[in-house]
Formats: C-alpha cells, sequence, structure tokens
C-alpha cells in the first residue's frame, strides 16, 4: 500500500497523504471506503452530470461468470491491446484515467508492474476491485479522483492511458493539460478519443435510434455480439448513444494539445501512414503529413467507424 499510496497525492494542493489519509500541508483529510480512496472534490455541473450517467450503469460490464483468463482472452482480440501490452515495460507504474470497471488495468497487470485505476464513478471502481480480488491481481489499486483536480502525483508515471474520457470532460484540451502532467519525463502518454470523421456512423445510427426512443439501434455490430447479454447490451447503449457530454477531434486537433504541453508526438492507432503496418506502439511514425492523415481519417469512416470511431494518439512527454 505505502507504494501505492506514493503515487497519490492531495487533491487540493498536490500535498503528501499520510496512512490515515490526510494532507500534510493543507489539513484536507479524506477516507477510502471499501479500501477505495475518494481523492475527488465536489465538481462543477457537466462534470456531475457524467459521474451521476456512470454511477447509475457502470461501464463497461463484467460479463457473468467472467475469469482473467476470459478477460485477458476477450482483451486481445484487440490488436492495439496486444500492441500495449507488449509495448510497456514490465516494471513500469502505469495509471489509467477514466478506468471504468479497470478491465484494462487488469489486463496490464502483468509482471512487476503497478497499475492504478482513477475514475471519478464509485460504482465502476467497486466492480473493478472486487475483480481484483476474485482474479487474485494484487499490483492493481483503484481511486477515486476527478480530472480536473486529480488525486495523484505529477510526473510519476511511465505510461498515461486514457481511453473513451477526455471527449466526455466539459473541455477536452484542459483535460489533456492535466493528464499530461501526470507523466515522467520520457514517460509514455496514450490517450484514445472520438474520431470527427469516424464518429460520423455512430450519429447516422443515433439519429434513427431516437426515431423508436432506443427500442431499435440499426447496423450497430457491437449489439449484435451482445444479443444474449442485455446488461451488457443497455450499457453499450447509454455509453455510445445517451451520454451528456460528447466531443470529436481529428489527428491535427490533438497535435496541438501534444504539442502545447511539452509532449513528442509519435503516432496514432490505427496508423494514418498509408499503407504502413501496425509496428510496436512507441515507436514514431514513419512519416506525419497532414494531407495523408485527412485521407486516413476518411477511411476510418468504414473501419473504425463500426464501434464507435475511437482512436488512438500516442506521444512522449518531454
Amino acid at each position: 500500500m505505502d507504494g501505492f499510496r506514493e503515487l497519490l497525492a492531495c487533491p487540493a494542493c498536490a500535498g503528501a497523504l499520510s496512512g490515515e489519509w490526510w494532507c500534510g500541508a493543507c489539513g484536507a483529510r479524506f477516507d477510502a471506503p471499501d479500501g477505495i480512496p475518494n481523492l475527488r472534490l465536489a465538481g462543477d455541473a457537466r462534470t456531475e452530470a457524467v459521474r451521476r450517467f456512470y454511477e447509475r450503469a457502470p461501464f463497461p460490464g463484467y460479463p457473468p461468470h467472467d475469469s482473467l483468463h476470459a478477460l485477458r482472452t476477450r482483451a486481445e482480440r484487440s490488436v492495439f491491446a496486444r500492441l500495449l501490452d507488449r509495448a510497456i515495460a514490465g516494471d513500469a507504474r502505469i495509471v489509467e484515467i477514466g478506468c471504468g470497471t479497470g478491465q484494462m488495468c487488469l489486463y496490464l497487470a502483468g509482471a512487476d508492474r503497478v497499475v492504478i485505476g482513477a475514475d471519478l464513478a464509485r460504482a465502476s471502481l467497486r466492480l473493478g476491485a472486487a475483480a481484483a480480488r476474485r482474479y487474485r491481481v494484487e499490483s492493481v489499486r483503484f481511486v477515486e479522483t476527478d480530472l480536473q483536480r486529480p488525486g495523484l502525483r505529477a510526473a510519476s508515471f511511465d505510461v498515461v492511458y486514457s481511453s473513451g474520457v477526455l471527449h466526455h470532460t466539459p473541455h477536452p484540451r484542459e483535460s489533456f493539460a492535466r493528464l499530461a502532467r501526470l507523466a515522467r519525463p520520457g514517460g509514455v502518454i496514450v490517450v484514445g478519443v472520438y474520431n470527427a470523421f469516424a464518429r460520423i456512423p455512430s450519429r447516422l445510427r443515433r439519429a434513427a435510434a431516437r426515431l423508436s426512443r432506443f427500442r431499435i439501434v440499426p447496423f450497430d455490430p457491437v449489439l449484435r455480439d451482445r444479443q444474449h447479454e442485455p446488461e451488457r447490451r443497455e450499457a453499450w447503449v447509454r455509453d455510445q448513444y445517451q451520454h451528456p457530454e460528447e466531443h470529436r477531434h481529428t489527428i491535427a486537433e490533438v497535435q496541438r494539445w501534444f504539442a502545447q504541453n511539452r509532449v513528442e508526438y509519435m503516432r496514432t492507432f490505427p496508423s494514418a501512414v498509408l499503407g504502413e503496418e501496425e509496428p510496436e506502439q512507441f515507436f514514431t511514425a514513419a512519416d506525419d503529413w497532414r494531407i495523408e492523415n485527412w485521407f486516413a481519417q476518411l477511411g476510418w469512416m468504414w473501419t473504425l467507424g463500426r464501434e464507435g470511431g475511437l482512436f488512438f494518439t500516442i506521444g512522449r512527454r518531454r
């Protein structure tokens, strides 16, 4: 627990926290119900709306009779997850911002890694912590905190990972700046956000689904795969089509975030270099030509657009 606590900080002043969860610098006191530290300060109305959204329906859910082997098998259907796991050092300190129910945290918790899953929805964190106990994964810890004022120590992590989170914050560019500060110099930042082009199919499906009050969502392959799992189907519909806060971004926009926060752009996943095979993720792409990036994003409407339109951008903190 001490090694875990060293990676946390007071969300009010960034001071160190004692074993009793109080800040020696500003005197703020916190607690850890169910063994999950509560380092979340009150947020604005839009952030609170998102928190309540996930408190009602934690995402993603765990299938019935799940196991660690089944979770890893499910995760490794994703080429990106496999490449990411292979690229991260065995002794890395990893934080996942917006970890939800913690499934990626559990997947990455191999070798001697230390993984922290941070989220603002306690209902999701409870599911993640329960799964960690059930699977006997001891190198993962969860913390309730908000990216606006994170209870995490700055410049402390080898890998900062966040998938499907920034585009649900009121101000994604500002949220990225706070996220980037968590990486140590030389640390890697991996962010997944909705792409402005690849998200178009989902927006069209949403418009059609509203006509039936979401009883029918046409042409969604994820819902077809989950036709016998009603709880996971409902969670997907809520997250993809009924979310209270959503933004969409281009490669160029995320590259500007990187430049403004001293993060060296390395590549996207999928690759924006046309015809390039997917190499190891922590190596810089062979090219970064803006026209090629636009063509790649247009193509993502037919590939990424099938499952929500999420793309990843990878960089290294200077």
